[in-house]
């Protein structure tokens, strides 16, 4: 039985990696999923604050995929209109353009905020890239997470 958690384990994990890039796809909460099923094993185990760390470490992640191309629209001048246009642009292209519309969305929305605050085409534009530099940012943030479970998943097998 213990094989068969450990195989399902690191399917999970490597879902979790492809899910850092692949909007679609929630990385690093299929990351924790593969740390779960190894502690499920009779063989390895991980300590209650282990799992625990890494449970709040993994909301928190989760959580700023989607705060962080917000604070990008701001953090590059972007007016109140340009970051409710990022927030209002993520959700379209989640729901309506999956999985690119998590990136293109931000991104126009954005842009479209700025432009209809009155802003110039070189401030809505650069307000735009703060949202994707937001999302690049994310995308780190995901595989950092990601890939310390993946580290400390393969670090329990081999010890």
């Amino acid at each position: 039985m213990d094989y068969v958690l450990i195989g399902i384990g690191v399917l999970f994990l490597i879902s979790g990696i492809l899910g850092c890039v692949l909007p679609i796809i929630p990385g690093p909460p299929l990351s924790y999923i593969g740390l779960i099923l190894l502690h499920f094993t009779e063989r390895y185990q991980f300590s209650s604050k282990f799992l625990i760390i890494w449970a709040v470490i993994t909301a928190a992640v989760y959580a700023f995929d989607y705060i962080v191309p917000v604070w990008g629209t701001k953090k590059f001048g972007g007016s109140k209109r340009g970051v409710w246009g990022s927030i209002i642009g993520l959700l379209i292209g989640l729901f309506l353009f999956p999985p690119f519309g998590i990136i293109i969305g931000p991104f126009a929305g954005a842009v479209i905020g700025e432009l209809t605050a009155g802003k110039d085409h070189g401030t809505a534009l650069k307000s735009g890239f703060g949202s994707f530099i937001g999302f690049l940012a994310g995308t780190l943030l995901k595989l950092i997470a990601s890939g310390m479970m993946t580290w400390y998943f393969l670090k329990e097998l081999i010890v």
